[in-house]
């Protein structure tokens, strides 16, 4: 199915509305059913690490161990105990899920991932990841209601009806998400329990007055019929779906299982949200003398078995090929450990993709940690998190990169997460740059070697995760290439070169002595 006839029909609407169990914002669902296409109808499940997920101690770079025991000694898990996943890689031990859905091939793991200019407050960032904005701008619309406003400027007018039934989006919880926000209206509902969805009464509508209070009214009252009709269509759902493995008992995995059940049933909900908070982890990140566990131990365990379980529910279920799961943070942790057992808020972070259909394996490179760092220097951005979004709806949604462009950013640059349900063929490896001298004192070359013929782009940040200067940008030939860097303007410290050819990213660490 194409990206505007997905789209078409998803227009949805939400307003909050609680009752009994239920939360729910109102929306077009029949529209989902449109959306899809029996078999290659296609679902997108979303799963943010709240707070700031720690990716050092969740993908260990293996290669700057030493490094790292330097500064953060008390948080490293002796890298005997570490599971293994590539030769410069370790697990954290309670990953082991996550290492089964790595060795069949289900999961993509994209390095450092961020935005320029990080923000370090946790509203702020969490604004810029939910509207999928750049860190100097604001929008009132989520990266998804955006998308679904353009396609839909009439919605919510005359939906539900007969043709479209189901609402779009559905977040996990308490609250609807912020990803789906559109212009007038949110396109997602919440669901608390599915067996206690409850109902709003809305009894016979007299005779409104015709001032700004009536009309208010009266959009209330249809928003709760809206919602008690979206209620009754999940409630079927999920009274005849069906789950075939046993979930822990975590909050987490009994949501990833409603999901499994309403897809089962027949929901065409194209979107589910769902939350794992916690990880802002200032302080007992690790237990006193035992680095694999503590609150981070148990997050990462309980995230880890919840998507194992969904993973193989999905494909006992025969749906894995429908399902595309995806995690995100709104930051990760400073490099050095605090006096607390634990790390504040730093920059970039790993995303994963995983589901039956992901291009397997690692984008990116692994972070960079020097012998000494300073006290505020966080992991250096590879990809733009807006990169990865539009990736997801261009694979994912066959959304056209035009569209992309303009909903998200102008330089916009795909990066093969997913769509491939038969294998997957890499291409070339990772970029290969370097800069020399290192250290440097006034000038440096940067040498890239550009495999098409592309344009090259080199960024300067410093270790807060701060753009400082953008050299030109222009196309060069396929081949090396030796760039000279002028560093006359710079103080003495650690800085961020972020080189980029294509898709293809780098990200190098050097010091101005």
């Amino acid at each position: 199915m194409n990206r505007r006839n997905f789209l078409k029909r998803a227009s949805v609407f939400s307003l909050p509305a609680f009752r009994g169990g239920f939360e729910a914002a109102a929306f077009p669902s029949g529209l989902l059913r449109q959306l899809v296409n029996g078999e290659s109808d296609k679902v997108l499940v979303l799963i943010d690490l709240n707070g700031g997920n720690d990716g050092l101690n969740t993908f260990v770079p293996l290669d700057s161990y030493d490094n790292l025991m330097r500064a953060r000694p008390k948080l490293m898990v002796a890298q005997n105990k570490l599971l293994p996943m590539t030769d410069t890689i370790g697990l954290h031990p309670a990953l082991h899920g996550i290492r089964q859905l790595y060795e069949q091939g289900k999961l993509c793991l994209v390095q450092g991932v961020a935005y320029p200019n990080q923000n370090r407050s946790h509203f702020r960032s969490a604004d810029i990841w939910n509207t999928g904005v750049n860190a100097d701008e604001y929008a009132s619309t989520g990266w998804l209601g955006r998308y679904l406003d353009e396609e839909y400027p009439a919605y919510p007018d005359n939906y539900p009806n007969a043709e479209f039934t189901d609402p779009f989006a559905i977040t996990m919880g308490r609250s609807i998400s912020a990803t789906c926000q559109g212009l007038h209206s949110n396109f997602s509902m919440a669901i608390i329990d599915t067996d206690d969805l409850g109902g709003l009464q809305t009894g016979v509508a007299p005779a409104l007055p015709d001032d700004h209070y009536g009309r208010e009214l009266g959009f209330l009252i249809e928003t709760f019929k809206k919602t008690n009709a979206y209620a009754t269509r999940v409630a079927t759902a999920a009274s005849v779906g069906a789950s075939r493995v046993v979930y822990p008992d975590t909050t987490l995995a009994q949501q990833l299982k409603t999901v499994a059940k309403l897809i089962s049933g027949g929901l065409q909900t194209k979107v589910y949200v769902l939350k794992l908070g916690g990880f802002d982890t200032h302080a007992n990140q690790v237990e006193e003398g035992g680095a694999t566990t503590g609150k981070h131990a148990s997050l990462l365990k309980t995230l880890s078995d919840a998507v194992l379980a969904f993973q193989n529910d999905l494909a006992a279920l025969e749906l894995e090929k429908r399902v595309l799961g995806m995690t995100f943070s709104e930051f990760g942790r400073k490099i050095k450990s605090n006096a607390g057992l634990g790390t504040d808020h730093g920059t970039a972070a790993p995303m994963m993709v995983f589901g039956g259909c992901v291009n397997p394996g690692i984008i990116g490179h692994n972070p960079q940690i020097a012998a000494s760092v300073s006290s505020e220097e966080g992991v250096a951005m590879q990809y733009d998190f807006k990169w990865v979004y539009g990736s997801v709806l261009r694979d994912w949604f066959e959304v056209e990169e035009e569209k992309i462009h303009a909903l998200l950013t102008p330089d916009f640059q795909h990066i093969p997460l997913a769509g491939n349900c038969e294998g997957y063929a890499p291409g070339q490896g990772e970029l290969q740059a370097k800069a020399y001298p290192n250290p440097f004192s006034a000038q440096l070359t940067l040498e890239v070697y550009n495999f098409e013929a592309q344009q090259i782009r080199a960024e300067l940040y410093d270790v807060m995760g701060k753009r400082l200067h953008q050299f030109p940008t222009r196309p060069y030939s396929t081949g090396l290439h030796r760039l000279p860097l002028s560093g006359n303007h710079l103080p003495a410290g650690t800085y961020y070169l972020r080189v980029q050819a294509g898709n293809k990213v780098k990200t190098l660490r050097i010091v101005k002595a």
